[in-house]
């Protein structure tokens, strides 16, 4: 699509009704990529993943990916599941596609998202990101919650209608219709005119063939047609790839329908959609919802495959999921050794042995968090072992590695560090397009002192995932310790890019631009930071250091005095405020503050050194000795220093001998 033919301005509809999870987002990719593929392959192949995770339909136009185990699993051995967070990665990459797009002048240059108000929680997380980060002299974008009036038939075309015409336009615009007169004509019809015209929708839109309708609205009118039952299996369908993809809300609003219209004879399916539906629940954190839908199913069903979901659930749920100070290690074992004796029981051997393997690997979980760590290692390590046993070498594939990975990070945490690099390296070998993997190796690599081959593991893993910021921030930490300094900024940048309420990543930001001499640019991310939050102490502390350094005395200790207004224990803020009351001849204020910081760190050399600095300028004599003498105990103490300081102090309280 050339400048010149550009439309002005796209609208899209993002009522979840229509394609369920991403119906904006999609309806955005299904215009820009087809244009994209042509002008700029090499934006679409960098975001690929993003793509195909929210219009799987696209692959024809762009083909596939390299998969994980995760994304390739059959839904029966799909036993790891994405974290709720990829939808927001997911939703990031979305955005640098389309800016990307924009900045080579593919796509209109301007969106208007319309009905935001009735879309599904990852539309909506997109739409906050793009509005954004999205430069307004590249894009403009405009987000309504309300119908968009363009699309709605005016009220007095509607008077002219016949009821038949408006029952008809109701059913047209699959359940999204906000219009009056639709909604009432509707609710009056006669219930089998209904039935009819939803089957000839459901029949109609199945036969365009849109991939997204299968989320939205075709299970929509099976469910409201003549046999609400034959929804069943397209929302069975549905639920399974938002369980396969992330999207967890959607996962549990679909298998929530989908118990409704099936048939509690047929128990089989029922408690699979139950399963769904806690599982939504779990993932997205509602853990009270999530523990009543376990028990829940522990009432409802007694189907061995129900009663060791739902101990595993609850088990997750007590040593897991709650708060740290609602956590219950008794009751999480009492869970999870039901479900491994309810596993070791069930008839079929193969079964049976990965039931028992998988519960055992909650079980390792438990005694890791409740830090019995070897008793976690043998867990792992004789699933592993039986798994080896008595499974094919094609089954469970993805839990084979996940125990691998999981062996790692106990290894990890038990100091053996060969044996965990060698499960890095094995699982890599496992699922070689999982990014976390190579995130784990980099962090082991850069504790062991391999900085190249951490910094090959983050860059591997950058590559394979849609953003996210932690992994820059690991990478930036690496950099700064090479001595890169261009690179580490560049990391923190993207990261504020992508969170720019990370204060922590800011401040180090800010330190490495004041480092570089870039004192501009480092005023510039100080008062952007303090924009989003105007009393972010670490900010206004080093606001005043820069203040400081450009002479402006007064702003710097106002600046020093909001900081521990903001925050009593800001330790940067007290030892530069007292550095700033010294050199302003009041050396007692100067003490307070360096006493307080030592309150805080009190193994801090210099702040001791400093402190004794204040005490021998006063004359204090006495307690300038006692702090340069802990000093010279503390690690990182310049002992040369400190030894000549103590050395003064000795002359002048007439101890010459000491001195010497």
């Amino acid at each position: 699509m050339s400048l010149q033919t550009r439309p002005p301005e796209l609208r899209i509809d993002c009522h979840r009704g229509l394609r369920g999870p991403y119906t904006g987002a999609g309806t955005l990719l299904r215009t820009l990529v087809p244009s994209a593929w042509e002008q700029s392959p090499h934006l679409v192949r960098e975001h690929a993943d993003e793509i195909l995770s929210v219009a799987p339909d696209l692959a024809g136009h762009i083909g596939g990916t390299p998969g994980t185990l995760t994304s390739t699993a059959q839904f029966e051995e799909q036993t790891r599941l994405y974290p709720a967070g990829r939808t927001r990665r997911l939703a990031h990459g979305l955005v640098d596609f389309v800016i990307g797009c924009a900045a080579s002048g593919i796509g209109p240059p301007a969106l208007r998202f319309t009905r935001v108000g009735q879309a599904d929680s990852t539309d909506r997380e997109f739409l906050a990101l793009l509005s954004r980060r999205a430069p307004g002299d590249l894009l403009a974008v405009t987000v309504e919650e309300r119908p968009d009036p363009a699309s709605a038939p005016a009220r007095d075309h509607a008077a002219r209608q016949s009821e038949e015409d408006l029952v008809q336009a109701y059913v047209r615009a699959d359940g999204t219709s906000s219009d009056p007169s639709e909604v009432e004509a509707y609710r009056r019809a006669d219930p089998a005119v209904r039935a009819a015209l939803h089957q000839a929708r459901a029949a109609e839109l199945t036969r365009d063939g849109d991939w997204g309708l299968r989320l939205g609205a075709i299970p929509y009118h099976l469910e409201y047609g003549a046999d609400p039952a034959t929804a069943g299996p397209l929302l069975r369908e549905a639920a399974f790839h938002c369980r396969r993809a992330g999207f967890y809300d959607a996962l549990h609003d679909l298998s929530l329908r989908g118990r409704s219209v099936t048939d509690p004879v047929d128990v089989e399916t029922a408690w699979l959609f139950d399963a769904m539906a806690a599982t939504g629940l779990c993932a997205l954190r509602r853990i009270d919802e999530a523990e009543h839908a376990y028990l829940d199913i522990g009432s409802r069903y007694v189907l061995p495959k129900a009663h060791i979901f739902a101990a595993y659930g609850l088990a997750m749920v007590y040593a897991r999921y709650r708060p740290p100070e609602q956590q219950d290690y008794p009751t999480a074992k009492a869970y999870i050794n039901t479900a491994i004796t309810l596993g070791s029981l069930l008839p079929e051997p193969e079964t049976s042995a990965f039931e028992t393997v998988f519960n055992q690997n909650g079980l390792a979980f438990i005694e890791m968090r409740h830090g019995d760590l070897p008793e976690a290692l043998c867990l792992v390590t004789e699933g592993l072992d039986r798994l080896d046993r008595e499974l094919p070498a094609d089954r469970h594939r993805l839990h084979r590695s996940v125990l691998v990975h999981n062996r790692a990070r106990v290894n990890v945490s038990l100091g053996r560090f060969p044996e965990a690099l060698a499960d890095f390296d094995a699982v890599i070998g496992l699922d070689p397009n999982y990014p976390d993997y190579y995130v784990d190796r980099g962090n082991l690599r850069d504790r062991l002192g391999d900085a190249t081959g951490a910094l090959a593991d983050y860059d591997t893993a950058i590559g394979l995932t849609p953003p996210f910021w932690e992994l820059h921030h690991d990478r930036a930490g690496l950099r700064a310790r090479l001595g890169d300094t261009d690179g580490a900024v560049a990391d923190l940048c993207r990261v504020l890019e992508l969170e720019p309420d990370r204060a922590d990543d800011r401040a180090t930001l800010v330190g490495l631009l004041l480092e570089a001499g870039r004192t501009a640019e480092a005023n510039r991310r100080v008062d952007d930071g303090l924009h989003l939050n105007p009393e972010e102490p670490r900010l206004l502390h080093l606001r005043g250091s820069i203040a400081l350094e450009q002479g402006d005395v007064a702003r710097a200790r106002r600046d020093f005095d909001l900081a521990l207004a903001a925050d009593p224990d800001c330790v940067a803020a007290l030892s530069d405020r007292a550095a700033l009351a010294f050199e302003l001849g009041d050396p007692a204020s100067a003490a307070d503050d360096l006493t307080r910081a030592l309150e805080l760190v009190p193994d801090d050399p210099d702040l001791r050194y400093n402190r004794a600095y204040v005490h021998q300028a006063a004359g204090r004599w006495d307690a300038a000795l006692a702090d340069y003498t802990q000093a010279l105990e503390l690690p990182g103490s310049d002992t040369a220093e400190v030894l000549r300081q103590r050395a003064t102090c000795l002359d002048a309280m007439s101890r010459a001998a000491d001195a010497a």
